[in-house]
């Protein structure tokens, strides 16, 4: 009895210590979700841009100086820049608002309007198109239409085909691509500009999974990357492929973009910022390192020691500490720096000062020229409660 009374009494003991650990592990969970998790909103830029003067670059803007498009609506706004100069194109919105405050189109190549033209009398069957895309920290809604890459082919602006880069639904993007062409001919079918009932809709499956106008994204600069790839004249070979933060979101292929038309190629890309239905509030949006080319784009280029930011603290209490730390991959398996705990600002310089490099970068001073790196960080409130880290992000080349 007494044996029987002991191991009973033991049980107890452990049951209730098996209780108390798991409610302190749910606490500190609990904990962890009453500070916001942060992201790194941009890397410093180096200051000459290798698509400034690349052969395959078809333009660039960093919006540090007006330059003259096809069409724009809009000032630079220089309250709002990734990085620490320059500007950017406010594209917000005012609630109520279908169109937002503002646009530009570039036309190139064989673009048959009037106006500049950027490489004329070229055709382009293949073209890259990238910003850097940020919306207001609380942001909420779904904006409908953000890029396309078009073929225009006549001065009525009727077009051969359409790479749409569109809302998805909800918060997530999707390529609506478009052909103006019936079936395998050349016969183009459409008569004016965006000439919706006589398109044919190549579908909007699947869609994105990074959910780019949602609250928690919100307050950084993300980078958004499409790709249109016309189809050999009379196959059905053609591709549209986006890109969020680095990542392939969407792969399509095997579009018949354009049927067997070849008189004229992808001329034209357009920034937007319209919203079908209206904005539902009063809230700020910005594109910003405009780069159209013809091969893949990436991220900009830093400096061999950049110095990094993430987003203002939010959260319960104020920010008491952060830390940041670097690898060469998305699932962070080499880290090569971690900072040490950072108490003021909410920027970073990366050198032997204010961390330690590992792995290759081992008793170094610097980050590597050539090589890709990305980041994670977290932050603890003054009642010394951690943050989980973010996921691995803003992705940029050392130059």
């Amino acid at each position: 009895m007494i044996f029987r009374a002991l191991v009973l009494f033991c049980g107890v003991i452990l049951f209730t210590a098996v209780q108390v650990k798991g409610i302190s592990e749910n606490k500190g969970s609990m904990d962890a979700d009453m500070v916001e998790i942060p992201r790194i909103d941009f890397v410093e830029m180096a200051e000459n841009q290798i698509h400034e003067n690349k052969e395959t670059t078809i333009w660039y803007d960093d919006f540090s100086t007006s330059k003259v498009y096809l069409d724009q609506r809009g000032k630079i706004d220089t309250s709002e820049n990734y990085g620490d100069y320059g500007g950017s194109v406010n594209v917000g919105f005012n609630k109520g608002d279908v169109f937002g405050k503002g646009d530009r189109k570039v036309a190139f190549g064989d673009f048959p309007g009037n106006g500049p033209v950027q490489h004329p009398n070229r055709s382009f069957d293949e073209v890259y198109w990238r910003i850097y895309v940020k919306h207001e920290k609380g942001w909420e809604g779904a904006p409908a239409k953000m890029s396309r890459a078009t073929s225009i082919v006549s001065k009525k602006w009727n077009q051969a085909m359409i790479a749409h880069v569109w809302n998805g639904g909800a918060t997530v993007l999707t390529l609506d691509p478009a052909r103006g062409v019936k079936g395998q001919t050349d016969s183009i079918v459409t008569t004016k500009y965006n000439d919706f009932d006589h398109l044919f809709w190549l579908g909007h499956d699947p869609k994105g999974t990074f959910h780019l106008t949602s609250n928690e994204e919100s307050g950084y600069w993300v980078l958004v990357e499409a790709r249109a790839k016309l189809n050999t004249p009379g196959k059905s070979d053609g591709i549209n492929q986006l890109w969020i933060d680095g990542r392939l979101e969407i792969d399509r292929h095997g579009l018949n973009f354009r049927g067997s038309y070849t008189e004229h190629g992808i001329n034209a890309v357009f920034l937007e910022s319209y919203w079908n239905s209206g904005a539902i509030k009063d809230q700020g949006r910005w594109y910003d390192n405009f780069v159209i080319a013809t091969e893949r784009i990436g991220p900009i280029q830093s400096p061999i020691n950049p110095t990094i930011c993430k987003t203002e603290f939010s959260g319960k209490g104020k920010l008491a500490e952060w830390e940041l730390q670097l690898a060469t991959d998305y699932q962070g398996n080499e880290v090569v720096y971690k900072s040490h705990k950072l108490t003021t600002d909410r920027c970073i310089e990366i050198n032997g000062f204010n961390g330690t490099f590992f792995g290759d970068l081992k008793k170094g001073k610097q980050l590597r020229p050539g090589q890709s790196y990305f980041g994670r960080v977290r932050q603890k409130n003054t009642r010394g409660i951690w943050s989980k880290w973010s996921r691995w992000h803003q992705g940029f080349n050392v130059q």
